[in-house]
């Protein structure tokens, strides 16, 4: 077995996982003058944050604070101090620091100017290793030895690491290619650490269409559609936006806004039923006038689009829930076309979802994140148990957890020779 090489004469810490929590817990300890290795099971760090930067790099988002905070549902009071610590403005001045601009987006969206993660990981990365940082790369974590030191699986074998504290910011579940597969989860709860399962979150589900209608529609948007469901509270909501029929059921950015509310309805219930309203411009009263106006020899298909604008997928999709009867009569088309039921049946593969639930709760942490089963050993990012919707949420939370969880390491170190 070899060793990396720390000094003697002040305080070493691991932080295992190379994404944006544990590199934000890395600078904070690397600020307060501790030497810090960063061991990634990948062979570079940041892999699942640069995938995140394909579509555009979404930072954060720029909404007022007590509605960015609701985004975090029942974790919104854990999640509380570590954002009051480093919020949205925080992270974008942070963001700025590194020579990276940003701006707003007409969604309230904060974005890089170059819209890309690769630039702002590639500053960052280089301002650490100047700070003094070590990275290990291809060393996965397995656990520890008797002793208490720390064992990863490297190309060149079997590895030990002693450390003074050490913080796991390891991901979720999904996405195991980039890295978090979640095989960390049995580590921790055989060390008697309380967990959740991990559950799929910003994921698609299922619903079993004819094969007319996939074979016709899957991969097109609805989009300016209101989407009616219970939050993740439980409390009846609504939001306009746009999502995509896919060949298996239904996903995109709509969809993963009540993510949450829906595969846990769907645990509960068996199946889950969002309702649509297709045409959420138009008043019940103007659409049923419309409808209600003669169509001579034309199709309904045609009376659709001409007199409401009503075609494609949208129409397709009516066609597909209701039925003849239903259709062919122009009250009850109208209030389909206002409160369309849609039922779901269950959530997509884990590892084809942005984000996860379950991991590490908070309650198995003490104040300062420190796993009270195992004192010196501190957690953040997606591996604690909370999810929020896509929109900067997630990143913002993962920074301002590593940064926490780096400040609680600092506290425990305070009181403990290295």
């Amino acid at each position: 077995m070899t060793s990396p090489v720390f000094p003697t004469r002040q305080h070493r810490v691991a932080v295992i996982g190379g994404g944006p929590a544990g590199l934000m817990a890395a600078e904070t300890l690397l600020a307060a003058g501790v030497q810090v290795a960063v061991f990634d099971a990948m062979p570079s760090p940041g892999r699942k944050f640069l995938l995140a930067g394909v579509g555009g790099m979404n930072i954060t988002h720029s909404e007022p604070q007590a509605d960015f905070y609701r985004r975090y549902g029942p974790r919104e009071a854990q999640l509380a101090p570590m954002l009051d610590a480093f919020n949205a403005d925080a992270l974008r001045r942070w963001v700025h620091g590194l020579g990276i601009e940003t701006f707003v987006g007409s969604s309230g969206k904060v974005f890089p100017r170059e819209m890309k993660a690769a630039p702002l990981l590639r500053a960052w990365l280089a301002r650490l290793r100047e700070a003094g940082m070590q990275l290990h790369v291809r060393h996965r974590w397995c656990g520890w030895h008797h002793d208490g030191s720390l064992r990863f699986a490297t190309p060149d074998g079997e590895m030990s690491v002693a450390a003074d504290a050490v913080i796991l910011a390891l991901g979720g579940g999904s996405w195991a290619k980039l890295g978090s597969d979640g095989r960390w989860l049995p580590l921790l709860s055989e060390k008697g650490v309380n967990t959740q399962p991990l559950a799929p979150s910003n994921c698609g589900f299922e619903r079993p269409w004819s094969e007319h209608f996939a074979s016709k529609f899957a991969g097109q948007a609805l989009k300016g559609v209101t989407l009616r469901f219970a939050d993740a509270c439980g409390q009846p909501d609504q939001r306009r936006g746009e999502f995509v029929v896919t060949a298996t059921g239904v996903e995109g950015n709509l969809i993963y806004a009540y993510s949450a509310a829906i595969r846990d309805a769907i645990a509960r219930d068996g199946q889950a039923t969002i309702t649509l309203d297709l045409l959420p411009d138009r008043s019940s009263e103007r659409l049923l006038a419309e409808l209600q106006r003669g169509r001579g020899a034309a199709s309904l298909a045609n009376h659709l689009r001409k007199q409401c604008g009503l075609d494609g997928v949208k129409a397709g999709l009516l066609r597909e829930l209701l039925d003849k009867d239903s259709f062919n009569d122009m009250a009850s088309l109208a209030q389909a076309i206002k409160a369309l039921p849609l039922t779901l049946y269950a959530t997509r593969p884990i590892d084809e979802a942005i984000s996860t639930a379950g991991g590490v709760r908070f309650e198995a942490m003490d104040q300062h994140g420190m796993l009270k089963a195992l004192p010196g050993v501190f957690c953040a990012g997606e591996m604690l148990d909370w999810e929020a919707p896509t929109g900067g949420y997630l990143l913002t939370a993962c920074f301002a957890s590593g940064r926490a969880a780096a400040q609680g390491a600092l506290h425990w170190l305070g009181s403990t020779p290295p």
